[in-house]
């Protein structure tokens, strides 16, 4: 509850192990971004609901594995800590390489718009999530203007590293 896909991404980057998440208390868990107390609450009701370790021990019992690592962090980028929303159907890109790009350039894809949202990418077909854009003032992108976005920031961000080697 309260857990989509993009928290329990960042929870698996943030402790780097299934163990680490077993063992986070209520504040390690609202060190991680977007997690405040409520969802760090149904986090830790849920791990310390009886069925749900049970559950965990025999997926763990049956040699299910989770890919562990060290804790990473995010992607850096021209798009760090901004959040945008993907609609309709992109000319040359499919969703996943849309929310690829903005990942990898450390933006945030969330599937729905709220007042938080810096970006929506629309393309064709664009429905309710491109009028409430508008009637929130959400900024609109085209797939050309998301690579542009990018572009200029990397550009941008190119020009400062030159700039302060010169200093």
């Amino acid at each position: 509850r309260n857990v989509g896909e993009a928290t329990a991404r960042d929870l698996a980057h943030h402790f780097g192990s299934l163990d680490a998440v077993l063992a986070a208390d209520l504040d390690s868990l609202q060190q991680v971004p977007d997690v405040g107390p409520v969802v760090a609450r149904s986090i830790v009701e849920f791990l310390n609901e009886p069925h749900n370790v049970e559950v965990i021990e025999q997926l763990r019992a049956g040699g299910v594995r989770w890919t562990e690592g060290p804790p990473s962090k995010p992607a850096s980028g021209v798009l760090d800590g901004k959040t945008l929303v993907l609609t309709g159907t992109l000319p040359t890109m499919t969703r996943d390489e849309a929310k690829a790009m903005i990942e990898g350039n450390g933006g945030k894809v969330t599937g729905s718009v709220s007042k938080k949202t810096d970006y929506l990418v629309a393309g064709a077909d664009a429905g309710s999530k491109l009028a409430k854009a508008e009637t929130l003032g959400v900024a609109i992108l085209d797939e050309d203007g998301l690579r542009g976005l990018i572009a200029a920031g990397v550009s941008q961000n190119a020009l400062e590293s030159v700039e302060q080697d010169i200093e």
